[in-house]
């Protein structure tokens, strides 16, 4: 019973409080913690969709296909998404090829516009760019994932997409 008394009070402690007020303060603490996970999620969304506008500039045109490709440094494997998403939409038609790399791992993303789902499809697509670098991934035909392994091998497979695009447009 004295380790538990001693433990409420170093609780306590910690969130600045008194034993009596201990669920108010940890439910503050916690609401507080919410909060700025909430925040931060807008704030990397903002970055993405600001990287997203300055990217959508250096879209190539392949047989008459935008085409974007792209090794971005520094971004969250999951805010490539959005950025995805955020391409889509300013390019209106087009080709989106998105990697990154974080802890000697790759992250790849592939989206395509529905208008052109008949001749690339997404999935076919990343698994081609996910094999040369010692990965696999999938998805839908307008939108796939994957990982991989190997982060020196990242910039030919990159380099790949334009020859591969083009043989199917």
């Amino acid at each position: 019973m004295h380790q538990q008394s001693d433990l409420l009070q170093d609780v306590a402690h910690l969130v600045k409080g008194d034993i009596h007020n201990l669920a108010d303060k940890v439910r503050a603490v916690l609401d507080r913690s919410k909060m700025l996970e909430r925040e931060l999620q807008q704030l990397k969304d903002q970055q993405a969709a600001q990287e997203s506008a300055s990217l959508s500039s250096s879209a190539k045109l392949i047989n008459g296909v935008k085409l974007l490709v792209s090794q971005l440094d520094n971004v969250e494997p999951k805010m490539l998404r959005t950025m995805v998403d955020d391409l889509k939409n300013q390019l209106g038609s087009a080709i989106i090829v998105l990697a990154t790399t974080t802890d000697d791992k790759v992250s790849l993303i592939v989206g395509v516009t529905k208008d052109l789902t008949g001749k690339v499809k997404a999935g076919e697509l990343i698994a081609d760019i996910a094999q040369q670098v010692g990965g696999k991934g999938g998805g839908r035909p307008d939108m796939a994932q994957a990982g991989g392994t190997d982060v020196q091998a990242l910039p030919a497979a990159l380099a790949s997409v334009e020859a591969w695009v083009a043989s199917r447009m």
